[in-house]
């Protein structure tokens, strides 16, 4: 059985990744995967919350088991036929950083070894240039949505430019600052 998974971040649209995962990949095989490819820090706890349709809690996995077990132990499929349809990935419990995974499906005909989840399809940089700030272009409102090219003719005039080029001429007092090589 392989299940299809989404990886995106709460809120933005320009970021998803899409994995192809075995049933029998635990939790811990998928997190070093998401971590690989995501560029996460390695050294941070991590956990995965477990949720049902409604947004309840089916489950927590950690590294120490909280309970359910611990993510080395426990199969994807293990979960997902206990009812979880998404989960919290918390990939730096401390500083309470996460991604959000939600079960897409099941796949039939697709062949993937459970030791190493595929990625399939990608979108948009790592997390942590959102968290430089970062904004994909379908995450702007839509009076700053432009293509190369595009203008728009109420955000910029000609007198921006004088405005601009008076200023440089001027210190801090506003008074003007002459150059002796100036002629």
């Amino acid at each position: 059985m392989v299940f299809q998974i989404r990886v995106t971040l709460a809120g933005i649209k320009g970021f998803f990744r899409v994995y192809h995962v075995h049933g029998a990949t635990t939790l811990y095989t998928l997190h070093k995967q998401i971590r690989a490819d995501l560029e996460f820090p390695q050294d941070q706890l991590i956990m995965f919350k477990a949720l049902d349709i409604t947004g309840g809690v089916v489950g927590r996995y950690g590294l120490f088991d909280l309970g359910w077990g611990t993510v080395d132990e426990t199969p994807l499929e293990k979960v997902i036929r206990a009812g979880a349809t998404d989960f919290v990935y918390f990939y730096d419990v401390t500083n309470r950083k996460s991604v959000n995974i939600a079960v897409e499906g099941e796949l039939e005909g697709v062949k993937v070894s459970p030791d190493f989840p595929v990625l399939a399809d990608v979108k948009g940089p790592n997390p942590i240039e959102f968290e430089n700030g970062y904004v994909a272009f379908e995450d702007l409102p839509d009076k700053q949505r432009k293509l190369p090219g595009e203008e728009d003719d109420e955000d910029f005039d000609d007198e921006d430019l004088d405005v601009e080029e008076e200023e440089e001429d001027q210190d801090e007092d506003g008074k003007e600052i002459y150059d002796e090589d100036e002629q």
